[in-house]
Formats: C-alpha cells, structure tokens, sequence
C-alpha cells in the first residue's frame, strides 16, 4: 500500500481534502487526521474488511476494541445499547471534547469492533476535520490513535507518514497537534471507572457523577 499526503488547514480543510477522504474511507481505506488531540486513524466500522486492515496496521490485539467518532449524542444513541444516565450528564457536560465514554454496545455495532467484548469506546471530538468526515459519511468512524501499538501516538502529519508509511492510504497533514488525549471512563458497571486520564482531570469526572 501506497501511502499519500495532503497539506491541511485542520481549522479549515479544504473540500477537495476531505472528499478524497471519504472516497478512500467508502472503499474501506484508512486516513489519518488531526483532531483536538493528537493524530487518528480513521476508517468505516461497518466495512469489517476496513476493520481488520485498522487492526493490522497498528500491530493491534484484535480482543482491543476501537474506538468510534461520533457526530453527537443522537448519533451514540444508535451504538449504545440501554444507555444510563451518566451517559447523558457527560455528554452534556463533555462533548464535543476530549473525553472518551465506554457503553455497552448495540447490535447495530459489528463485534469486531469492540474487540469481541460487546463495549463501545465513543467520543464526539471538538474538530473540524472529523466533523466534516462524520457529515461527509453520515455514519460514526473508526477514530484510534495514530500509531503503532505501544508506541507513542503521533502528533504530526509528517510523524504519523514517517511512522505508518505503507500502512496507510492516506494521511491528512494538519500540522502540530500537541492535545493531551482523551481522558476514558467505563460506564457499563454499576460503578463507573477511570481507564485512562487525559485532557479532563479525573475530578471534574467524579464531580459530574457525584450524584448518580
């Protein structure tokens, strides 16, 4: 696999960017983007073809699930499966922003995706590059982190080229994205739980949910 690169502005990017995009990601390629974070890889859950290619360029345990874009609450509504409470109050208070929520997983959602666990990592990111590809595709988007797994992800257009050449159909070169990552919290127990803390600190987390 070849892999190009186009110059964005990541602010505003350009129409004819973002339809090559979607034209790569519709036949079941992979396109790295600039988001409010760091850099992601993105591709179409629904194609399990796409899927599998997601895993084998990162160098991915397939029992990982990947994490998904979403356009807004509604549209997460469709992937979760008996959504709680919590759910709403982070959305509220969270999105778009870099807070990653893990829900149980509708049937709608191939099992592959979620690692064969039946949970679903989902964000809504405050990003004009995933905006417009999630408008572009009206569907969610594979949305995990450029790299090669565990290695560091990348924070460039050009790091993520020199890094996952080959493994690539197309990267999406914003420039710097020096975000702090999505901060991860499992809503599918009885008691929610921090997996990773990012971008939003583990209180402001427990604050929002100190009365559920």
């Amino acid at each position: 696999m070849s892999t190009d690169l186009i110059e964005i502005d990541a602010k505003a990017p350009s129409a004819k960017a973002i339809n090559r995009a979607v034209k790569i990601i519709k036949s079941g390629g992979i396109v790295a983007v600039p988001t409010d974070g760091l850099y992601s890889l993105v591709a179409d859950p629904f194609q399990l073809h796409a899927v599998a290619k997601v895993f084998q360029a990162k160098g991915r345990e397939t029992v990982r699930s990947l994490p998904l874009y979403v356009s807004g609450p509604l549209m997460a509504e469709d992937l979760g499966k008996e959504l709680s409470s919590r759910f709403a109050i982070l959305t509220r208070r969270f999105w778009p922003g870099p807070l990653t929520i893990i829900v149980p997983a509708s049937a709608r959602v191939p099992l592959k995706v979620t690692g064969n666990t039946g949970r679903l990592a989902m964000r809504q990111a405050q990003s004009a590059v995933i905006d417009k590809l999630l408008e572009a595709m009206d569907q969610p988007l594979i949305g995990t982190s450029a790299n090669v797994s565990g290695q560091p992800t990348c924070a460039s257009g050009i790091e993520v080229f020199g890094t996952m050449d080959g493994r690539l159909d197309l990267v999406l070169d914003g420039g710097l994205c020096a975000g702090a990552g999505s901060t991860t919290v499992d809503i599918t127990e009885p008691y929610w739980r921090l997996i990773k803390e990012g971008a939003i600190p583990e209180r402001e987390i427990a604050d929002a949910l100190k009365d559920t």
